[in-house]
């Protein structure tokens, strides 16, 4: 291996392998699920962004939860949004209030428009920073389309892997 090729490796971490099908979403971290009422943004557990969970993360990559297009980041990468080729749009947002962090200890590994596999990396995000910053570290990954699908819900409890099945969308 060569000294550019291990800096490669080094940077973007390996893809992980999806088990979900069309109508799921994976979790996009692996750690312990929770209800998305239980997360502690308002916004998110009200619902308001759309229906899905959050995962207090085991580790700091977070992994596209589908397949699909890259149509939102955000320059202080804490969150990205993704739309699948059959229409269901994924938000993952990084932490509680993590914007205020600045993009501190957040790397993104795609760009708005990028079509990325289910399992590719999107973002690594140190824990430990997160936390010392006084910010929650949740991932949060909601169906921010929700209104236009019969039901979105959250399939996953207790600890996950990346990449297992963690929110089921039924099309109406």
């Amino acid at each position: 291996m060569g000294l550019f090729d291990r800096f490669k490796k080094e940077s973007v971490p390996d893809p992980i392998t999806t088990h979900v099908g069309t109508d799921e979403v994976a979790a996009p971290v692996p750690g312990r699920a929770i209800a998305l009422a239980d997360v502690p943004d308002p916004v998110f557990a009200g619902g308001v962004l759309g229906q899905g969970l959050g995962i207090w993360p085991s580790d700091g990559i977070c992994y596209a939860p589908v397949a699909g297009t890259v149509t939102a980041t955000t320059a202080t990468n804490h969150a990205v949004g993704l739309t699948t080729a059959d229409g269901i749009e994924v938000l993952i947002h990084i932490g509680v209030d993590t914007v205020d962090m600045k993009g501190e200890g957040f790397k993104r590994f795609v760009e708005k428009d990028d079509v990325v596999a289910a399992g590719s990396p999107l973002v690594s995000f140190d824990v430990d920073k997160i936390k010392a910053a006084g910010h929650d570290e949740v991932v949060i990954c909601v169906v921010s389309n929700t209104p236009e699908f019969a039901s979105v819900e959250a399939l996953a409890s207790g600890e996950v892997e990346a990449g297992s099945p963690a929110i089921k969308v039924t099309r109406k």
